[in-house]
């Protein structure tokens, strides 16, 4: 985030970081379920643990936004909107 970013400037990297974060997630649900299929055990944990690095992605990404839409919020009242 930065000062001089405008509304319009936070809200769509609000917007693209809670597309990465969707993004995170679907991919985190494809591990989860490659996870489950097949015999090889050390595939399924790889899986596994590439869910986990997703899930934890996308939470960076929720957090991103958040604060990314607050600070659009907050320059939107200023009335200057930059």
């Amino acid at each position: 985030m930065s000062d001089d970013k405008s509304t319009l400037q936070n809200l769509a990297d609000a917007a693209k970081a809670k597309i990465n974060e969707g993004a995170d997630r679907l991919r985190a649900a494809g591990h989860d379920v490659a996870s489950k299929v097949g015999n090889d055990h050390v595939d399924n944990a790889a899986d596994k643990v590439k869910a986990t690095e997703d899930r934890a992605r996308a939470e960076l990404h929720n957090r991103e936004a958040h604060a990314e839409y607050s600070e659009g919020k907050r320059e939107s009242k200023d009335g200057d909107g930059h």
